[in-house]
Protein backbone atom coordinates (compact mmCIF):
# COMPACT_ATOMS: atom_id res chain seq x y z
CA UNK A 1 0.00 0.00 0.00
CA UNK A 2 1.42 3.62 -0.46
CA UNK A 3 3.19 4.91 2.23
CA UNK A 4 1.77 8.30 4.30
CA UNK A 5 3.72 11.49 3.29
CA UNK A 6 6.84 11.91 4.76
CA UNK A 7 8.50 15.32 4.51
CA UNK A 8 11.94 14.47 4.05
CA UNK A 9 11.41 11.89 1.65
CA UNK A 10 9.76 14.26 -1.46
CA UNK A 11 11.32 12.72 -4.10
CA UNK A 12 10.29 9.57 -3.64
CA UNK A 13 8.19 7.88 -6.40
CA UNK A 14 6.16 4.61 -7.02
CA UNK A 15 7.85 1.58 -7.78
CA UNK A 16 8.83 0.53 -11.27
CA UNK A 17 6.14 -1.58 -12.92
CA UNK A 18 8.38 -4.25 -14.24
CA UNK A 19 9.64 -4.95 -10.90
CA UNK A 20 9.43 -8.47 -9.38
CA UNK A 21 6.63 -7.09 -6.85
CA UNK A 22 4.33 -5.70 -10.00
CA UNK A 23 4.81 -9.66 -11.48
CA UNK A 24 3.09 -11.48 -8.55
CA UNK A 25 -0.64 -11.89 -8.18
CA UNK A 26 -2.04 -8.24 -7.43
CA UNK A 27 -3.27 -8.45 -3.40
CA UNK A 28 -6.92 -8.99 -3.01
CA UNK A 29 -8.82 -5.93 -3.22
CA UNK A 30 -12.11 -5.19 -1.01
CA UNK A 31 -14.67 -3.91 -3.26
CA UNK A 32 -16.38 -0.84 -2.50
CA UNK A 33 -19.32 1.41 -3.50
CA UNK A 34 -17.40 4.81 -4.11
CA UNK A 35 -19.55 8.23 -4.51
CA UNK A 36 -16.92 10.76 -7.00
CA UNK A 37 -17.76 13.71 -6.20
CA UNK A 38 -16.70 15.55 -9.38
CA UNK A 39 -18.01 19.43 -9.10
CA UNK A 40 -16.95 19.93 -12.50
CA UNK A 41 -18.24 19.53 -15.81
CA UNK A 42 -16.77 15.92 -16.43
CA UNK A 43 -15.76 14.97 -19.01
CA UNK A 44 -14.08 17.96 -20.97
CA UNK A 45 -10.88 17.18 -22.65
CA UNK A 46 -8.08 18.25 -19.94
CA UNK A 47 -6.05 17.33 -16.88
CA UNK A 48 -8.29 17.18 -13.97
CA UNK A 49 -10.98 15.53 -15.56
CA UNK A 50 -8.53 13.22 -17.19
CA UNK A 51 -7.45 12.21 -13.60
CA UNK A 52 -11.17 11.67 -12.65
CA UNK A 53 -11.59 9.37 -15.58
CA UNK A 54 -8.07 7.68 -15.38
CA UNK A 55 -8.89 6.69 -12.12
CA UNK A 56 -12.51 5.48 -12.13
CA UNK A 57 -11.70 3.64 -14.74
CA UNK A 58 -8.60 1.87 -13.07
CA UNK A 59 -10.49 1.56 -9.94
CA UNK A 60 -13.53 -0.07 -11.63
CA UNK A 61 -11.76 -2.57 -13.17
CA UNK A 62 -10.48 -3.75 -9.48
CA UNK A 63 -14.44 -4.72 -8.74
CA UNK A 64 -15.31 -0.98 -7.25
CA UNK A 65 -18.45 0.07 -7.99
CA UNK A 66 -18.38 3.48 -9.41
CA UNK A 67 -20.94 6.79 -9.40
CA UNK A 68 -19.34 10.00 -10.24
CA UNK A 69 -22.08 13.06 -9.54
CA UNK A 70 -20.90 15.78 -11.36
CA UNK A 71 -22.06 19.39 -13.08
CA UNK A 72 -23.97 19.59 -15.84
CA UNK A 73 -22.55 19.84 -20.34
CA UNK A 74 -19.84 17.73 -19.49
CA UNK A 75 -20.20 14.31 -21.87
CA UNK A 76 -20.35 10.71 -21.13
CA UNK A 77 -17.45 8.65 -21.73
CA UNK A 78 -16.10 5.09 -21.00
CA UNK A 79 -19.10 3.62 -19.95
CA UNK A 80 -18.83 5.59 -16.83
CA UNK A 81 -21.77 6.22 -14.14
CA UNK A 82 -22.76 9.74 -14.40
CA UNK A 83 -25.69 11.62 -12.52
CA UNK A 84 -25.60 15.22 -13.35
CA UNK A 85 -26.83 18.28 -11.14
CA UNK A 86 -29.66 20.46 -13.51
CA UNK A 87 -28.43 23.15 -15.30
CA UNK A 88 -29.08 26.49 -15.91
CA UNK A 89 -30.81 27.84 -19.31
CA UNK A 90 -28.50 30.73 -19.42
CA UNK A 91 -24.88 28.98 -18.94
CA UNK A 92 -24.43 25.98 -21.55
CA UNK A 93 -21.03 26.61 -21.57
CA UNK A 94 -18.35 24.49 -20.43
CA UNK A 95 -16.83 26.35 -16.85
CA UNK A 96 -13.03 25.99 -16.76
CA UNK A 97 -11.51 27.17 -13.83
CA UNK A 98 -12.67 29.35 -11.35
CA UNK A 99 -15.96 31.15 -12.05
CA UNK A 100 -18.66 32.77 -10.25
CA UNK A 101 -21.37 30.08 -12.20
CA UNK A 102 -19.96 27.46 -9.56
CA UNK A 103 -21.30 28.81 -6.78
CA UNK A 104 -24.93 27.80 -8.03
CA UNK A 105 -23.38 24.94 -9.60
CA UNK A 106 -22.29 23.97 -6.66
CA UNK A 107 -25.52 24.17 -4.55
CA UNK A 108 -27.46 22.09 -7.24
CA UNK A 109 -24.83 19.34 -6.81
CA UNK A 110 -25.07 19.61 -2.62
CA UNK A 111 -29.43 18.71 -3.47
CA UNK A 112 -28.15 16.10 -5.70
CA UNK A 113 -25.60 14.57 -3.31
CA UNK A 114 -28.18 14.25 -0.37
CA UNK A 115 -30.69 12.02 -2.15
CA UNK A 116 -27.68 10.45 -3.83
CA UNK A 117 -26.24 9.04 -0.60
CA UNK A 118 -29.63 7.73 0.12
CA UNK A 119 -30.74 6.14 -2.46
CA UNK A 120 -27.22 4.38 -3.42
CA UNK A 121 -25.68 4.78 0.02
CA UNK A 122 -21.80 4.49 -0.36
CA UNK A 123 -19.08 2.78 1.40
CA UNK A 124 -16.47 5.67 0.56
CA UNK A 125 -16.94 9.06 -0.57
CA UNK A 126 -13.84 10.42 -2.87
CA UNK A 127 -14.16 13.93 -3.40
CA UNK A 128 -12.30 15.67 -6.27
CA UNK A 129 -11.20 19.15 -5.75
CA UNK A 130 -11.95 21.31 -2.76
CA UNK A 131 -15.88 22.27 -3.32
CA UNK A 132 -16.19 18.44 -3.37
CA UNK A 133 -14.27 18.13 -0.52
CA UNK A 134 -16.72 20.53 1.56
CA UNK A 135 -19.65 18.95 -0.09
CA UNK A 136 -18.22 15.38 0.88
CA UNK A 137 -17.88 16.58 4.67
CA UNK A 138 -21.53 16.82 4.80
CA UNK A 139 -21.77 13.86 3.54
CA UNK A 140 -19.71 11.83 5.36
CA UNK A 141 -21.02 13.19 8.79
CA UNK A 142 -24.79 12.65 7.62
CA UNK A 143 -23.70 8.74 6.32
CA UNK A 144 -20.75 8.36 8.42
CA UNK A 145 -18.89 6.92 5.84
CA UNK A 146 -15.43 7.66 5.29
CA UNK A 147 -13.93 11.16 3.41
CA UNK A 148 -10.87 10.81 0.36
CA UNK A 149 -9.73 14.20 -0.79
CA UNK A 150 -8.27 13.79 -4.18
CA UNK A 151 -6.12 17.50 -3.69
CA UNK A 152 -4.91 18.58 -7.00
CA UNK A 153 -3.98 22.09 -5.89
CA UNK A 154 -4.14 24.85 -3.88
CA UNK A 155 -8.04 26.51 -3.85
CA UNK A 156 -6.66 30.16 -3.64
CA UNK A 157 -3.75 29.87 -5.50
CA UNK A 158 -5.39 28.74 -8.64
CA UNK A 159 -8.32 31.24 -7.77
CA UNK A 160 -5.40 33.66 -8.10
CA UNK A 161 -3.54 31.77 -11.06
CA UNK A 162 -7.09 32.36 -13.12
CA UNK A 163 -7.54 35.89 -12.30
CA UNK A 164 -10.77 35.15 -10.03
CA UNK A 165 -8.86 36.29 -6.77
CA UNK A 166 -6.05 38.74 -6.03
CA UNK A 167 -3.80 38.21 -3.01
CA UNK A 168 -4.17 41.59 -1.81
CA UNK A 169 -8.03 41.24 -1.87
CA UNK A 170 -10.10 41.59 1.34
CA UNK A 171 -11.58 38.48 -0.11
CA UNK A 172 -8.02 36.10 0.03
CA UNK A 173 -7.62 35.51 3.68
CA UNK A 174 -11.20 34.36 4.19
CA UNK A 175 -10.75 31.97 1.43
CA UNK A 176 -7.45 30.72 2.39
CA UNK A 177 -9.18 30.13 6.00
CA UNK A 178 -11.92 28.47 4.34
CA UNK A 179 -9.03 26.35 2.13
CA UNK A 180 -7.35 25.36 5.52
CA UNK A 181 -10.69 24.33 7.05
CA UNK A 182 -11.34 22.00 4.08
CA UNK A 183 -8.00 20.26 4.01
CA UNK A 184 -8.53 19.05 7.95
CA UNK A 185 -11.72 17.45 7.32
CA UNK A 186 -10.83 14.32 5.14
CA UNK A 187 -10.17 11.38 6.62
CA UNK A 188 -7.29 11.01 3.89
CA UNK A 189 -6.03 13.38 1.15
CA UNK A 190 -4.39 11.45 -1.77
CA UNK A 191 -1.99 14.12 -4.09
CA UNK A 192 -1.19 14.58 -7.43
CA UNK A 193 2.63 15.19 -6.72
CA UNK A 194 4.93 15.67 -4.08
CA UNK A 195 5.50 18.71 -4.30
CA UNK A 196 1.68 19.23 -3.11
CA UNK A 197 2.20 16.78 -0.31
CA UNK A 198 4.83 19.16 1.24
CA UNK A 199 2.30 22.13 0.62
CA UNK A 200 -0.31 20.79 2.48
CA UNK A 201 2.20 20.03 5.26
CA UNK A 202 4.11 22.83 5.26
CA UNK A 203 1.11 25.86 4.40
CA UNK A 204 -1.80 24.39 5.51
CA UNK A 205 -0.06 22.04 8.55
CA UNK A 206 -2.06 18.98 7.48
CA UNK A 207 -0.60 15.92 9.66
CA UNK A 208 1.61 13.67 7.47
CA UNK A 209 0.24 10.87 8.22
CA UNK A 210 -3.17 11.58 6.45
CA UNK A 211 -1.49 12.58 3.44
CA UNK A 212 -1.08 9.99 0.49
CA UNK A 213 0.71 11.08 -2.60
CA UNK A 214 -0.55 9.20 -5.70
CA UNK A 215 1.14 11.14 -8.44
CA UNK A 216 -1.11 11.61 -12.20
CA UNK A 217 -0.17 8.54 -14.30
CA UNK A 218 -0.75 7.76 -18.16
CA UNK A 219 -2.25 5.52 -20.01
CA UNK A 220 0.80 4.14 -21.74
CA UNK A 221 -1.41 1.35 -24.06
CA UNK A 222 -3.43 4.71 -25.22
CA UNK A 223 -0.46 7.52 -25.15
CA UNK A 224 2.63 5.28 -27.19
CA UNK A 225 5.14 6.37 -29.88
CA UNK A 226 4.78 6.50 -33.93
CA UNK A 227 5.33 3.34 -35.23
CA UNK A 228 5.72 3.25 -39.44
CA UNK A 229 2.05 1.58 -39.01
CA UNK A 230 0.71 5.04 -38.16
CA UNK A 231 2.76 7.16 -41.08
CA UNK A 232 -0.04 7.06 -43.23
CA UNK A 233 -2.54 8.52 -40.77
CA UNK A 234 -0.19 10.56 -39.47
CA UNK A 235 0.49 12.24 -43.42
CA UNK A 236 -3.11 12.73 -43.73
CA UNK A 237 -3.71 14.38 -40.61
CA UNK A 238 -0.24 16.62 -40.91
CA UNK A 239 -1.62 17.84 -44.36
CA UNK A 240 -5.13 18.28 -43.43
CA UNK A 241 -3.52 21.02 -39.97
CA UNK A 242 -1.86 22.57 -43.22
CA UNK A 243 1.64 21.73 -41.49
CA UNK A 244 4.65 21.55 -44.37
CA UNK A 245 6.45 18.35 -44.64
CA UNK A 246 9.47 19.79 -44.36
CA UNK A 247 8.79 21.18 -40.70
CA UNK A 248 10.14 19.94 -37.02
CA UNK A 249 6.55 19.66 -35.49
CA UNK A 250 6.58 21.11 -31.42
CA UNK A 251 3.47 20.49 -29.89
CA UNK A 252 1.38 21.26 -26.73
CA UNK A 253 -1.75 19.80 -25.09
CA UNK A 254 -3.78 21.56 -22.63
CA UNK A 255 -5.93 24.31 -21.82
CA UNK A 256 -4.99 27.69 -23.03
CA UNK A 257 -4.61 30.62 -20.56
CA UNK A 258 -1.69 32.77 -18.82
CA UNK A 259 -1.32 30.19 -15.77
CA UNK A 260 -0.45 27.47 -18.05
CA UNK A 261 2.33 30.13 -20.19
CA UNK A 262 0.36 29.94 -23.54
CA UNK A 263 1.76 33.59 -24.26
CA UNK A 264 4.93 32.71 -22.74
CA UNK A 265 5.36 29.87 -25.28
CA UNK A 266 4.16 32.09 -28.17
CA UNK A 267 6.86 34.74 -27.11
CA UNK A 268 9.29 32.17 -27.31
CA UNK A 269 8.46 30.40 -30.35
CA UNK A 270 8.87 33.83 -31.97
CA UNK A 271 12.11 33.94 -30.90
CA UNK A 272 12.93 30.21 -32.20
CA UNK A 273 11.39 31.32 -35.29
CA UNK A 274 13.85 34.67 -35.61
CA UNK A 275 16.67 31.91 -36.07
CA UNK A 276 15.15 29.30 -38.22
CA UNK A 277 11.71 28.79 -39.67
CA UNK A 278 11.76 24.98 -40.15
CA UNK A 279 9.70 24.90 -36.99
CA UNK A 280 5.61 24.36 -36.52
CA UNK A 281 4.26 24.93 -33.64
CA UNK A 282 0.84 22.63 -33.12
CA UNK A 283 -1.10 24.08 -30.43
CA UNK A 284 -3.67 21.48 -29.05
CA UNK A 285 -6.23 22.82 -26.76
CA UNK A 286 -8.73 25.57 -25.42
CA UNK A 287 -10.55 28.20 -24.19
CA UNK A 288 -9.70 31.30 -25.18
CA UNK A 289 -8.23 29.33 -28.74
CA UNK A 290 -9.18 32.52 -30.88
CA UNK A 291 -7.15 35.23 -28.51
CA UNK A 292 -4.30 33.43 -28.42
CA UNK A 293 -4.55 33.20 -32.38
CA UNK A 294 -4.63 36.57 -32.92
CA UNK A 295 -1.61 36.68 -30.13
CA UNK A 296 0.05 34.36 -32.75
CA UNK A 297 -0.67 36.93 -35.94
CA UNK A 298 0.07 40.04 -34.02
CA UNK A 299 4.02 38.33 -33.05
CA UNK A 300 3.96 37.45 -36.92
CA UNK A 301 3.74 33.77 -35.93
CA UNK A 302 0.44 32.46 -38.39
CA UNK A 303 2.90 30.57 -40.95
CA UNK A 304 4.13 28.61 -37.92
CA UNK A 305 1.40 27.81 -35.45
CA UNK A 306 -1.26 25.75 -35.94
CA UNK A 307 -4.54 25.96 -33.52
CA UNK A 308 -6.86 22.85 -33.12
CA UNK A 309 -9.18 23.89 -30.32
CA UNK A 310 -10.24 21.64 -28.00
CA UNK A 311 -9.42 18.23 -28.91
CA UNK A 312 -10.93 14.74 -27.47
CA UNK A 313 -9.16 13.06 -25.12
CA UNK A 314 -9.26 9.95 -27.49
CA UNK A 315 -7.83 11.74 -29.89
CA UNK A 316 -4.81 13.54 -28.32
CA UNK A 317 -2.59 10.39 -28.69
CA UNK A 318 -2.91 10.39 -32.73
CA UNK A 319 -2.31 14.16 -32.78
CA UNK A 320 0.71 13.73 -30.30
CA UNK A 321 2.19 11.27 -32.11
CA UNK A 322 2.49 14.26 -34.96
CA UNK A 323 5.43 15.98 -32.92
CA UNK A 324 8.97 15.47 -32.78
CA UNK A 325 9.22 17.00 -29.04
CA UNK A 326 6.98 18.55 -26.89
CA UNK A 327 6.25 21.65 -24.63
CA UNK A 328 5.05 22.50 -20.94
CA UNK A 329 5.45 25.89 -20.20
CA UNK A 330 2.84 25.85 -17.16
CA UNK A 331 3.69 28.82 -14.58
CA UNK A 332 1.48 27.27 -12.29
CA UNK A 333 3.74 26.25 -8.66
CA UNK A 334 0.96 24.30 -7.07
CA UNK A 335 -0.89 22.33 -9.79
CA UNK A 336 0.11 19.16 -11.13
CA UNK A 337 1.16 18.45 -14.70
CA UNK A 338 -0.77 15.57 -16.38
CA UNK A 339 0.35 16.55 -20.11
CA UNK A 340 4.30 15.64 -19.33
CA UNK A 341 3.29 12.38 -18.75
CA UNK A 342 1.51 11.68 -21.83
CA UNK A 343 4.86 13.21 -23.70
CA UNK A 344 6.38 10.80 -21.93
CA UNK A 345 4.43 7.79 -22.80
CA UNK A 346 4.72 9.35 -26.33
CA UNK A 347 8.41 9.29 -26.47
CA UNK A 348 8.68 12.84 -26.95
CA UNK A 349 12.01 14.58 -25.85
CA UNK A 350 10.26 17.98 -23.33
CA UNK A 351 11.16 20.89 -22.48
CA UNK A 352 9.39 22.24 -19.12
CA UNK A 353 10.13 24.53 -16.66
CA UNK A 354 12.36 23.78 -13.66
CA UNK A 355 9.66 23.20 -11.00
CA UNK A 356 8.70 20.43 -8.36
CA UNK A 357 6.30 18.66 -10.32
CA UNK A 358 8.37 18.60 -14.10
CA UNK A 359 11.10 17.56 -11.83
CA UNK A 360 9.11 14.38 -10.42
CA UNK A 361 7.94 13.36 -14.08
CA UNK A 362 10.88 13.82 -16.07
CA UNK A 363 13.73 13.51 -13.23
CA UNK A 364 16.86 13.31 -15.08
CA UNK A 365 15.75 13.07 -18.66
CA UNK A 366 13.59 16.45 -18.83
CA UNK A 367 15.22 19.54 -20.23
CA UNK A 368 14.47 22.46 -18.50
CA UNK A 369 14.56 26.40 -18.51
CA UNK A 370 16.01 27.60 -15.21
CA UNK A 371 13.86 31.02 -15.33
CA UNK A 372 9.92 31.53 -15.85
CA UNK A 373 10.86 33.66 -18.89
CA UNK A 374 10.30 33.14 -22.33
CA UNK A 375 14.02 33.86 -23.45
CA UNK A 376 14.70 31.20 -20.89
CA UNK A 377 12.21 28.46 -22.13
CA UNK A 378 13.02 29.52 -25.89
CA UNK A 379 16.50 29.28 -25.08
CA UNK A 380 15.71 25.59 -23.28
CA UNK A 381 13.84 24.61 -26.60
CA UNK A 382 16.65 25.94 -28.75
CA UNK A 383 19.06 23.74 -27.03
CA UNK A 384 17.14 20.51 -27.69
CA UNK A 385 15.71 21.44 -31.18
CA UNK A 386 19.70 21.78 -32.15
CA UNK A 387 20.49 18.05 -31.02
CA UNK A 388 18.26 15.80 -33.08
CA UNK A 389 20.83 12.61 -32.34
CA UNK A 390 19.40 13.10 -28.97
CA UNK A 391 15.80 12.73 -29.30
CA UNK A 392 15.39 9.03 -29.16
CA UNK A 393 17.69 8.45 -26.74
CA UNK A 394 15.65 11.35 -24.39
CA UNK A 395 12.08 9.52 -26.32
CA UNK A 396 13.12 6.03 -24.89
CA UNK A 397 14.29 6.87 -21.47
CA UNK A 398 10.48 9.17 -20.94
CA UNK A 399 8.96 6.51 -22.29
CA UNK A 400 10.59 4.12 -20.17
CA UNK A 401 10.33 5.77 -16.90
CA UNK A 402 6.29 6.88 -17.70
CA UNK A 403 5.75 2.85 -18.07
CA UNK A 404 8.08 1.66 -14.86
CA UNK A 405 6.99 4.33 -12.11
CA UNK A 406 3.13 6.00 -13.76
CA UNK A 407 0.53 3.39 -14.16
CA UNK A 408 -2.93 4.00 -13.39
CA UNK A 409 -3.39 0.27 -12.67
CA UNK A 410 -0.40 0.74 -9.32
CA UNK A 411 -2.13 3.95 -8.91
CA UNK A 412 -5.45 2.30 -8.14
CA UNK A 413 -4.26 -0.49 -6.56
CA UNK A 414 -2.71 2.07 -4.11
CA UNK A 415 -6.21 4.08 -3.75
CA UNK A 416 -7.70 0.76 -2.47
CA UNK A 417 -5.44 0.28 -0.05
CA UNK A 418 -6.14 4.14 1.04
CA UNK A 419 -9.72 2.56 1.37
CA UNK A 420 -8.56 0.42 3.33
CA UNK A 421 -7.46 2.67 5.83
CA UNK A 422 -9.82 4.99 6.17
CA UNK A 423 -12.71 1.97 6.71
CA UNK A 424 -11.36 0.52 9.46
Amino acid sequence: MPEPFQADDRATVLLPADSEEEHRTPPLVTTRRVLMLAPTMFFADYGCHVRIYEEAVALRALGHSIRILAYPNGRDVGGLTVRRCPGVPFNYRVVVGSSRHKIYLDAMLSLVSLHEVVAHPPDILHAHLHEGALIGHVLSRLRRVPLVFDFQGSLTSEMTDHGFLKPDSRLFRPLWLLEHWIDHRPDAILTSSHHAADLLVREFGVPANRIYPIPDCVNAERFRPRTPDDEEALRAARHALGIPEDRIVVVYLGLLAEYQGTSLLLEAARQIVDRRQDVHFLIMGYPAEEYYRAVADSLGLTPWVTFTGRLPYEEAPHFLRLGHVAVAPKLSATEGSGKILNYMATGLPTVAFDTPVSREYLGEWGVYARERTAKAFAGALWELLSQPHEWPILGRALRRRAVERFSWKRAALEISSVYEVVSR
